[in-house]
């Protein structure tokens, strides 16, 4: 049973336990696959779990931002529907690693890349980003490889520099810190 499938599947099983949550959610997800299923070029096919997951994923990711946002705002309310709507989308994705897998893996690939500085970044982050698709944010990844334990350096120097500020764009005037 491919994801579409199970998907609909669990509507219906939604519908008999009378869960508002999961229902709601669940034909949420059914209708982005769906316009995802007709939109041009997609030859009205969607067998690829992937991509399902893809979408799923990007989901996930609203509804943790927007309740992010509630919670900011003082309204935890909607934050706690945001959130118990993730909780049920979650259930479709494979389980994230955790912060020691996530290092593991990134100390893994920068090797196999052979990054040695800040400018490397760019390369380890796509591969990084094919290989932990699915298993990692694509934002916690950037964090964990702009970190310093694993060998790439931003580039920044600590030698003392001076700065000279113009005071007004006519004038020499200046000021030397």
């Amino acid at each position: 049973m491919d994801l579409f499938d199970k998907v609909s599947e669990d509507i219906k099983n939604a519908m008999k336990a009378k869960d508002k949550v999961a229902l709601e959610t669940l034909r949420n997800i059914k209708k982005f696959f769906l316009e995802a299923k007709t939109a041009p070029g997609a030859n009205d096919i969607l067998t690829d779990d992937a991509a399902l997951k893809i979408i799923i994923q990007k989901l996930v990711k609203q509804g943790k931002d927007s309740a992010e946002i509630y919670i900011g705002q003082g309204r935890q309310d909607l934050a706690d529907v945001e959130l118990g709507q993730v909780a049920v989308m979650e259930k479709y994705l494979p389980k994230q690693m955790t912060a020691e897998e996530l290092e593991a893996a990134l100390k893994e690939i920068i090797a196999e890349t052979g990054a040695t500085s800040g400018k490397d970044m760019g390369k380890v982050m796509g591969v990084a980003s094919k290989k932990l698709a699915g298993l990692a944010e694509g934002r916690a990844i950037s964090a964990k490889v702009k970190r310093e334990p694993f060998g790439i350096t931003s580039g920044t120097s600590t030698e003392p520099f001076s700065v000279r500020f113009y005071l007004a764009p006519y004038t020499n005037q200046s000021l030397s810190i």
